[in-house]
């Protein structure tokens, strides 16, 4: 096993999570950030991050980080951090594929003493029993003889620009005392707000689907309370503020559940406890509460607009946003195309708006063209889905204008005063 002066790293994945790893390791020691996509390591390479997680300048400061999408470079590493997504397929089932074939590729270059650390969301147990398996089998080495491994979880926020790295505490594992050890002094060279050793790999992984799978159903009763409260008349958000009032009551808000973690992760959980025989009810409950939002918005909504006697067959929609979360790019498992999905069931014409948003990824990942501008004039409903600061700026006589003379406006976000809006969640 290395010594922490001589170990030489390579992070592996340089998406919102790698490449913000990349840079603060490489503003203090060599490091080769390895990605896959070629076009991503030739903008890395022009000095500019599409994800807008790492600036400009930031990356300039990494001047010992350099990019690769040439295994061969991964030859001279010793320390290998996996940071790949880890999402679920179409039967929300866990999609290890991205790490099995990083562990593939790690084993090729796999040598005595290395250590493989992985940072991507998975169940307890996925490292030891899912890819080292893969290591072992590639490289022909044996685990904890010749090479060891490492769980630390990523706790990136994407879009967050005052929780950075350094300043989230970071849980860190190993394979054995001394290797878990080194994994955290390693960390610790680059967190400033400390990390916390776990006992085991096994540990680590818990911690980290717990985390989310407990925001998860947080947000959950949230939603199902802000049905009930809909159905009285009562405004939510009003609710919550009041109850807001008390120092230990939690301020989670309703809306729609997506992300690469919130949204993913407690399917991960159920996916290992079923396996083990055990079938986890209020996990799943909170899940499907949470994935029929989409479906939720629109019926009432439609409900909106036949009250005010608006033509739903063949009327106009705006939708409001795309990203799952506000003032990021971010696309991942975004839960406004169920919004999107659900009213053209209705044979709605729907219009999507987001200036955060790719229009190329957009059209690859969910076949939606966003608008470059909405049009003024043209929508019998407008659905504010996603709290972007440029919506908030915009304000509710300017929103209104893109909406014909009798339309339907609905706050999901609660950008708008209550009287602002026609309906809010």
């Amino acid at each position: 096993m290395h010594n922490l002066e001589d170990l030489k790293l390579a992070i592996i994945g340089l998406g919102y999570v790698g490449l913000p790893l990349a840079v603060e390791f490489g503003k203090r020691r060599p490091v080769v950030g390895f990605d896959i996509d070629r076009a991503r390591i030739a903008a890395l390479e022009a000095g500019h991050d599409r994800t807008l997680e790492v600036g400009d300048k930031e990356l300039k400061e990494a001047g010992q980080l350099r990019y690769s999408a040439d295994i061969a470079s991964l030859a001279e590493c010793n320390f290998y951090i996996v940071t790949v997504p880890t999402p679920i397929d179409a039967h929300k089932k866990p999609d290890l594929t991205p790490l099995i074939h990083a562990s593939e590729t790690i084993g090729q270059v796999l040598k005595p003493g290395d250590i493989v650390v992985y940072e991507s969301t998975v169940y307890p147990g996925a490292t030891e029993e899912g890819c080292v398996p893969v290591l072992e089998r590639v490289s022909g080495l044996v685990f904890n003889r010749d090479f060891y491994a490492g769980y630390s979880p990523e706790r990136i926020n994407p879009g967050d620009k005052e929780h950075r790295i350094a300043g989230i505490q970071k849980i860190t594992s190993g394979s054995t005392p001394e290797v878990a050890e080194l994994i955290d002094a390693l960390y610790r060279e680059i967190i400033a707000a400390g990390t916390h050793k776990a006992g085991s790999i096994r540990i680590a992984e818990a911690a980290k689907v717990i985390e989310n799978t407990q925001r998860d159903l947080n947000i959950a009763l949230i939603n199902e309370l802000a049905v009930i409260f809909n159905r009285m008349g009562i405004d939510t958000e009003a609710v919550l503020q009041a109850a807001g009032t008390k120092w230990n009551f939690l301020p989670f808000r309703p809306g729609l559940v997506g992300g690469h973690c919130i949204g993913v992760d407690p399917y991960y959980l159920t996916h290992k406890a079923e396996a083990i025989g055990y079938h986890p009810e209020i996990i799943l409950a909170g899940r499907r509460l949470n994935d029929g939002m989409g479906s939720y918005v629109v019926s009432q909504l439609i409900k909106a607009m036949l009250k005010r006697r608006i033509q739903i067959d063949g009327a106009r929609t705006l939708v409001m946003g795309l990203t799952f979360k506000e003032n990021c790019p971010d696309l991942r498992n975004t839960r406004v195309v169920d919004i999107v999905r659900e009213l053209r069931q209705y044979n709605i014409s729907v219009d999507v708006y987001d200036p955060w948003a790719s229009i190329e990824e957009a059209e690859q990942e969910y076949a939606i063209t966003p608008l470059a501008e909405p049009q003024v004039n043209a929508y019998d409903s407008i659905i504010l889905a996603v709290a972007h600061n440029e919506f908030r700026i915009m304000g509710a006589a300017n929103i209104r204008r893109l909406g014909k003379p009798d339309h339907v406006l609905y706050d999901l976000k609660y950008l708008l005063k209550p009287d602002e809006a026609d309906l809010r969640l």
